[in-house]
């Protein structure tokens, strides 16, 4: 939205750099040469790199988010663009790690006066679940769970990360537990955004399937790793195929994607 004022601006600025540190600049935990894939025994405690930090390519040792600059700056994109243009709904990540993502949705809400959505916060708080090849043959050899000492961030530690920022309320909801277990109960009326972190097919298909029919015509679906991880992005490609959904991806870096909803289920 280019009508931001500038106080607003100067603010969600400052949030998206608080969230990524590149005030403090942290150290990363390098994982070796980005290949899109990581190697989990490859694992040490690298300087902060500016370039890897912006485009989420790295994991960092205390910063917020992981998903970087860019991304940042699309989720705030979109989540002005369905207030601005009156889409019904929430806001909901599924697979938030520190929570960063989701309380800039929150910082998003609170600079311009958004009291009536509400901030879903849907995790495991454990990391990533063990795949299951047998039911989903597109995870076969994932082995991302065997980094859940960086992956599994307690739900205490979410919402003081919320806390710290001033932005724990209750406007803020917590969906707890594997997402084939949370997301078909729940309690989510409408969605204006989605934004999607799974990392495995099986996540992706779960988050799709069970909150993609909630999303309103003109919100948003982000998908954070269909660049980086081919299971998610496999995930993506058959859920849009099934349901006929034509809209087109826009790449945001080398890893996001988002499509905007144009149609509602019943046309396609």
């Amino acid at each position: 939205m280019n009508d931001v004022a500038e106080p607003v601006r100067l603010y969600l600025d400052l949030m998206k750099r608080s969230l990524s540190n590149t005030i403090y600049q942290d150290p990363r935990v390098w994982f070796g040469d980005w290949s899109g894939t990581i190697e989990v025994d490859r694992r040490e405690v690298r300087p902060f790199d500016e370039g890897s930090r912006t485009e989420g390519l790295d994991i960092p040792s205390a910063a917020h988010t992981m998903i970087g600059r860019q991304r940042l700056d699309n989720l705030q994109e979109c989540t002005e663009r369905v207030i601005a243009d009156g889409v019904p709904g929430d806001l909901l990540e599924a697979g938030v790690w520190r929570g960063g993502a989701t309380i800039l949705m929150r910082a998003v809400l609170e600079a311009h006066g958004v009291r009536d959505r509400t901030v879903w916060v849907a995790d495991s708080f454990e990391g990533l679940p063990e795949a299951d090849p047998e039911r989903y043959p597109a995870d076969r050899g994932g082995s991302v769970h065997l980094w859940n000492d960086l992956l599994g961030v307690s739900r205490e530690q979410v919402e003081e990360n919320f806390r710290r920022y001033g932005l724990l309320d209750d406007r803020v909801r917590f969906l707890q537990g594997w997402f084939r277990d949370t997301l078909p109960t729940a309690p989510v009326e409408s969605l204006a955004v989605l934004r999607v972190d799974g990392d495995l097919y099986e996540s992706t298909m779960d988050a799709l399937t069970h909150l993609y029919p909630r999303l309103s015509v003109g919100g948003f679906v982000i998908i954070d790793d269909y660049g980086a991880l081919a299971p998610c992005r496999l995930a993506v490609q058959h859920f849009r195929k099934r349901h006929g959904i034509t809209e087109p991806i826009t790449r945001i870096d080398r890893s996001g994607v988002f499509w905007r909803r144009t149609e509602p289920e019943a046309a396609r």
